[in-house]
């Protein structure tokens, strides 16, 4: 009888609520306007005879490298930051190693390193979920052979500093060290080529968030290039499709429109943030497009209510830490504007402001 590994039996299963998402898109940290008209305009000159080929990868990555101010070598486009995820995994971990992540974060660091049948390292965020330093430093042993970490943090938005991370790294050099870099343009913060004095350090960023390609699927993973080299012998040499690899030049093309969108994010970031403040609303600061807010037990009330406003919320309530949460993703200022209106109601609605202050 035919059974997968077993450390596919015992995998946990990712099922984000993909399903029935007409409305103001405030659940899936995405660009709430979508992508750069540069985008659309390539999309549109695409022909039969181009979407026949396969896809040719290596011109766009020299690209996205010279975007980046860093070597061809140094650069693989992948299949959103998912598969830059799960090729480390492939790459550098087997059945007799660990691989540390930080929780709440991303479920995929979890679940690819498990695929491999690696022992997963939980290490639980500090009060305020502050980044665990010195709990992980004390989680790594001969065995460690991954560490990922998003840096901003996904559900929490928090950031740790570059020389805090690159400091971690330091100490774990038989580890790959992966930095996701998904919220970037949000933060600033980079750890962006310091794999030249740091041989095992990884970065991953995406297209999906500030510039709105997150249905093209596609990612960078970038580091040293000598371990490249040994990605790259796990990776597909089509993993990225073509009109995905069409597109990308026109929208690192377009960091006018990026940074248009970004601007708007980050303010209001700072106007939701000291809404939550003045209604009592807990909430975490934040170095992304979103913010983490705790409602309690009226988490689900809230985001079925604002759902009949058709704007649309993510519980994060299941993550560890995370019990009646609720995560915000901010988007521009007519939209922050519609958010804070209706965040007013549902206060009023559901009685939250004067059940925080009880």
């Amino acid at each position: 009888m035919l059974n997968a590994r077993e450390p596919v039996l015992t995998l946990p299963t990712y099922h984000p609520p993909l399903s029935g998402r007409e409305g103001l898109r405030l659940d899936f940290n995405e660009n709430t306007v979508g992508c750069s008209p540069r985008v659309l305009q390539r999309l549109r000159r695409l022909n039969a005879d181009q979407i026949a080929r396969y896809p040719e990868r290596e011109p766009v990555e020299a690209i996205a490298a010279a975007f980046l101010g860093i070597a061809s070598n140094e650069v693989l486009l992948t299949n959103g930051v998912d598969e830059a995820i799960h090729l480390l995994c492939e790459t550098f971990l087997g059945t007799e190693d660990e691989a540390i992540i930080v929780v709440p974060t991303f479920s995929m660091y979890e679940i690819s390193a498990a695929a491999t049948g690696a022992r997963v390292i939980k290490v639980a965020a500090e009060a305020d979920f502050r980044f665990p330093v010195h709990a992980i430093f004390a989680s790594i042993t001969k065995r460690t052979r991954l560490i990922a970490i998003a840096n901003p943090n996904n559900p929490t938005g928090s950031a740790e500093s570059s020389t805090e991370l690159l400091r971690l790294a330091s100490y774990a050099p038989d580890a790959a060290v992966l930095i996701d870099e998904a919220y970037f343009e949000f933060c600033g913060e980079t750890v962006l080529g310091a794999w030249r004095e740091l041989p095992n350090l990884f970065l991953a960023r995406t297209f999906s968030k500030a510039y709105g390609m997150a249905s093209m699927r596609a990612g960078i993973l970038a580091g040293p290039a000598a371990q490249m080299a040994m990605v790259r012998k796990v990776a597909s040499p089509y993993n990225v499709n073509g009109i995905a690899l069409a597109c990308l030049p026109e929208a690192l093309a377009d960091q006018e429109y990026v940074r248009g969108y970004v601007d708007q994010v980050c303010a209001g970031r700072e106007r939701l943030q000291q809404e939550l403040q003045r209604l009592g609303i807990e909430y975490w600061p934040s170095r992304a497009n979103f913010v983490l807010a705790r409602l309690g037990e009226s988490c689900r009330p809230f985001i079925s209510a604002m759902n009949r406003r058709g704007i649309l919320l993510r519980d994060r309530s299941s993550d560890q830490g995370c019990a009646g949460c609720v995560r915000i993703t901010i988007g521009t200022a007519d939209q922050t504007d519609r958010f804070v209106r209706a965040l007013g109601e549902v206060v009023d609605e559901l009685g939250i402001a004067q059940a925080s202050a009880v």
